[in-house]
């Protein structure tokens, strides 16, 4: 069985919900990136999102989009993120966040064996639309890789079950209109939004965009089967340029924070 979906039966059986940080590799350099890893998942992670860096990013704010402008000083290559990933075992489900721009370069089958290899379990792919994700899904089924799709506030009913439909593993809930980045609170839509997925899937909706906050995991808390928190902590990845102990330890500090909000 895939991890992910071992993950989420287990967390339903205890009723419990996964926090799921999202993290970017390379930045500032790989060899951090291996030390980062097993810190997120030692301090409360049940899954960790790794962004792979890209130079034209669709959906993500400020924060995100220094970090991957940090990563790709080094000029960092796909083989070398999976040669990474895949000397860590974290001991919990790894997902990229790549853009599908990445994964035609190398060959969207290619993609998938190497993110096999590497130790991933499956890939959120936040520009590919629903209506030209077939050709992927079906290779990342036969190759017991998720793919996960993204629905969002305006997403029509009729289009949400289409994506829904082309997800596996989870469904990534953005909780917002607009790009990643820190916000006061949840959207009061977000309820809505999750309840009328709940119609149409079964699969584990996890929400993010936005959620920054130990009140907003513990909002999140009895409506989402998970929270992902991305800008938050990669925010937390400037100082490792200068300072490795200290962002790493901040990490540390928050996952274990935003965690425990779960519990």
């Amino acid at each position: 069985m895939n991890p992910i979906d071992t993950l989420f039966q287990t967390l339903r059986a205890a009723k419990r919900k996964a926090f799921m940080p999202f993290v970017t590799a390379g930045d500032p350099d790989l060899a951090f990136t291996r030390d980062l890893i097993p810190a997120v998942a030692e301090s409360g992670a049940n899954l960790i999102e790794v962004g792979f860096p890209f130079s034209d990013p669709i959906a993500d704010g400020p924060v995100i989009q220094a970090s991957y402008t940090r990563a790709l000083a080094h000029q960092i290559k796909l083989a070398d993120i999976f040669a990474t990933l895949g000397s860590v075992k974290p001991g919990i489900p790894l997902v990229a966040m790549a853009s599908y721009s990445l994964m035609f370069k190398r060959g969207p089958g290619a993609f998938i064996d190497a993110a096999k290899a590497a130790g991933l379990s499956g890939a959120v792919v936040p520009d590919l639309p629903v209506e030209e994700a077939e050709d992927l899904s079906k290779l990342a089924a036969d190759r017991d890789f998720k793919l996960i799709l993204l629905v969002t506030p305006t997403t029509s009913p009729a289009r949400a079950a289409k994506v829904v439909k082309a997800c596996s593993g989870f469904v990534y809930v953005v909780s917002v209109v607009g790009i990643t980045g820190e916000r006061a609170k949840v959207s009061a839509g977000v309820p809505e939004l999750l309840a009328r997925l709940r119609t149409m899937t079964d699969l584990p909706l996890c929400v993010g965009f936005g959620v920054s906050r130990p009140e907003h995991v513990r909002d999140l808390k009895e409506i989402a089967d998970g929270v992902i928190v991305g800008s938050a902590l990669v925010k937390k990845l400037e100082a490792a340029g200068t300072d490795r102990a200290a962002a790493l330890a901040g990490v540390r500090q928050l996952v274990t924070e935003l965690s425990g909000a779960l519990a």
